[in-house]
């Protein structure tokens, strides 16, 4: 299931198995819907209208959609029951593929280089000496960098996907709250592992929550939207852990560390969820019903 906020299949190629060339000559329009049985699983099935009846005709007769509260409730009540084991097998693919590994070993000694060479301290001195942002500015950064909001906007998302029959954006609502919940769990626990005190003598120093979540919103995006959407989002997520040094809230250690675990959380959990492509056009399973027989095949869309 992945979320369609672009307006997808502006352009669509069909390529359909043996069989579906005969019962073509029926068909005067067609759409793609995503359907789902499962809140993990989705397929787009393909709509179809008879040449007896013209598509205004068909759009007349149907009945208003209207947002479906049971179902988003009972969506999000299967998805959370099976977040906690999403959680564990996440975290354990992650420590036991190197190639995820490796960054994050790499940014942990960096880290604990800037901090016991004494680094750490000239670079937050001299980034707080040098304030910019206002206290509005810095507030709002504040607020819509931190794990808290990054949640309730991909809840949100996720209820109203659910509710309006949006397979696809209930799929990738659903990845976002799997990729910041592995996030914020491992921020956690090596939070309460590491237990070191912030320049402004605030607990729970390393790594930076709000940096890590950031990135892993940005790493999300990247993945499900491209790098039209990715860069911006990795921008935003420099600036959080920017303000997050100069506010005195984090060391410049705790924010390195953050960008990355963010980073390799985002594109691990996401990347599972990405359509394979061809020659840039996403791969698509694709089927439809006419006169009582079931139309199998494959699709290609692309959003430009």
């Amino acid at each position: 299931m992945q979320c369609n906020r672009e307006r997808l299949l502006s352009c669509t190629i069909v390529l359909v198995l043996a069989g579906a060339a005969s019962r073509a000559g029926t068909w005067s329009e067609w759409t793609l819907r995503y359907t789902s049985a499962q809140p993990d699983a989705w397929a787009p099935t393909l709509v179809t209208h008879s040449g007896d009846q013209p598509p205004q005709a068909a759009e007349a007769a149907a009945p208003a959609h209207r947002f479906n509260w049971r179902r988003a409730w009972d969506c999000a009540g299967e998805d959370l029951t099976d977040l906690p084991d999403i959680v564990i097998n996440e975290t354990m693919e992650i420590g036991s593929d190197w190639d995820l590994l490796f960054p994050l070993l790499a940014a942990g000694g960096g880290s604990i280089a800037l901090h016991n060479s004494g680094a750490d301290a000239r670079m937050e001195r001299d980034i707080r000496n040098n304030r910019f942002l206002r206290k509005t500015m810095d507030e709002a950064t504040y607020l819509v960098g931190g794990p808290g909001f990054h949640f309730a906007a991909a809840g949100l998302w996720y209820f109203l996907a659910a509710g309006n029959d949006d397979a696809v954006g209930q799929e990738q609502a659903w990845t976002m709250l799997k990729a910041l919940s592995v996030n914020g769990a491992l921020t956690m626990v090596l939070k309460l592992a590491r237990d070191n005190r912030t320049p402004n003598d605030k607990p729970l120093a390393w790594p930076s929550g709000h940096t890590s979540s950031s990135f892993t919103v940005a790493a999300v995006l990247d993945e499900l939207y491209g790098s039209e959407v990715g860069i911006p989002a990795y921008i935003g997520a420099g600036f959080v852990g920017y303000r997050m040094m100069e506010s005195g809230d984090h060391w410049p250690s705790d924010v390195l560390f953050g960008a990355i675990l963010g980073y390799v959380v985002g594109h691990h959990v996401a990347g599972k969820h990405r359509l394979p492509e061809v020659a840039g056009f996403q791969v698509v399973p694709w089927s439809s019903t006419d006169d009582g027989r079931t139309v199998t095949g494959i699709g290609l869309t692309r959003s430009f």
